[in-house]
């Protein structure tokens, strides 16, 4: 099944101390409101992701779609975040853990939601909220929204291996609803 990452998220920890003030006094791509959010957010072009920098040098990466920018995104961020804070060490290798990958994709066809939330337990569909259904996968543990044209966005996953179990999965489960479907008797109105 053919797939986009559209997000990646990842952790990192600098395991130093960042002064949120300077960054966004010496920083034009920084933006902090304490009052608002405790972290600062640093906002880069190439490659296009935003980072929350922490007081505590903890820093949240989102926006990659490539897991290879990560870490090129973060140094790129340390050498920012060192031109205003110089005590800060730029690092050879950078740890990081990617905490949550989200992918889209099609099934390439039309989709009853309603008759699918009936025929599968662990669908909820409630179009007066959301115009998708919201399918949960415990194994590997994954939520997925699906639309009625087929497309599917699927999140809370940490790496592409099990991102295709998981699509793999949903396939497999909503081909055999809709299978069931097909086959289930329909009433007879008696007049």
């Amino acid at each position: 099944m053919n797939y986009r990452v559209v997000n990646l998220v990842a952790f990192v920890d600098l395991k130093e101390s960042l002064d949120a003030y300077t960054l966004a006094a010496g920083l034009k791509e920084v933006e902090y409101e304490p009052e608002q959010f405790p972290g600062a957010v640093l906002k880069l072009q190439e490659p296009k992701v935003s980072m929350l920098l922490f007081k505590n040098g903890k820093i949240i990466v989102s926006g990659a779609q490539r897991e290879k920018d990560i870490p090129i995104a973060v140094k790129k961020a340390l050498k920012l975040v060192r031109s205003v804070q110089p005590e800060i060490k730029m690092k050879r290798k950078i740890d990081y853990r990617v905490v949550n990958l989200v992918a889209s994709t099609s099934l390439n066809r039309k989709l009853d939601l309603f008759e699918l939330a009936l025929t599968l337990e662990n669908v909820e569909y409630e179009p007066e909220q959301f115009p998708g259904a919201v399918m949960k996968i415990r194994e590997p543990k994954a939520s997925l929204l699906v639309f009625m044209n087929g497309q599917v966005i699927c999140s809370g996953l940490k790496n592409e291996k099990d991102l295709k179990k998981a699509l793999s999965k949903s396939k497999h489960l909503i081909e055999n609803a809709i299978k069931k479907q097909r086959t289930k008797p329909q009433p007879t109105l008696a007049f």
